[in-house]
């Protein structure tokens, strides 16, 4: 055999000793662990019953009407605070109307049927209508409601009287008219937790 037989075969046996150490060096015990997680949203489903608060013909002024409604938390966060968006329309009958008819239309927010003579908050429509829901949550529902929340799985009873108003002047006017008045009931969640 030549030298660079010799020499070549000798360079290849050096070469894999070495990678036989460095692969040595490389070797170590091990061992791993797996979990498996799970990020689950909960819901907010505030719910109103009955859908239909009032619908009642045949009103005139001086006449009241009381109503009792149930807000419920069918969700599995507490909600912490439930705002109200007011919003009508008069259908004028006559087209005779010089003034808004829901003026005359008082809403009165009550405690409970036990003690429904408590008045929470007292306004007419329009002025309901032009109230901020922020504002209507705080003179209403953080009464109402304790402090404004409603437990997941709770329900709650409200009770609203209107009033048709007797001014004592004439209000022929309204005679045939109606309200359209849609009640809109939004929930939203109270601060993050730490689990």
């Amino acid at each position: 055999m030549g030298f660079k037989k010799k020499f070549g075969m000798g360079a290849a046996s050096a070469l894999l000793g070495l990678s036989l150490i460095g692969g040595g060096t490389y070797a170590y015990f091990s061992s791993s662990a797996v979990t498996d997680n799970t990020f689950a949203a909960g819901t907010l489903d505030l719910a109103v019953q009955p859908s239909t608060i009032i619908n009642i013909d045949n009103i005139a002024p001086g006449d009241s009407m009381t109503r009792v409604f149930e807000l419920q938390n069918n969700g599995t966060l507490d909600i912490k605070n439930v705002t109200l968006d007011t919003s009508y329309t008069v259908v004028d009958a006559k087209g005779d109307n010089m003034e808004d008819f829901g003026k005359h239309i008082e809403v009165e927010f009550l405690y409970n049927m036990d003690q429904f003579n408590q008045i929470i908050y007292k306004t007419t429509l329009d002025k309901l209508q032009g109230m901020s829901p922020k504002a209507v949550s705080e003179k209403i529902f953080e009464e109402a409601l304790d402090g404004g929340v409603l437990a997941a799985g709770d329900e709650h009873d409200l009770v609203v009287k209107f009033n048709f108003l007797d001014n004592g002047a004439n209000q022929n006017q309204f005679q045939g008219d109606k309200i359209k008045l849609k009640w809109t009931f939004n929930a939203t969640q109270g601060n993050g937790r730490d689990l």
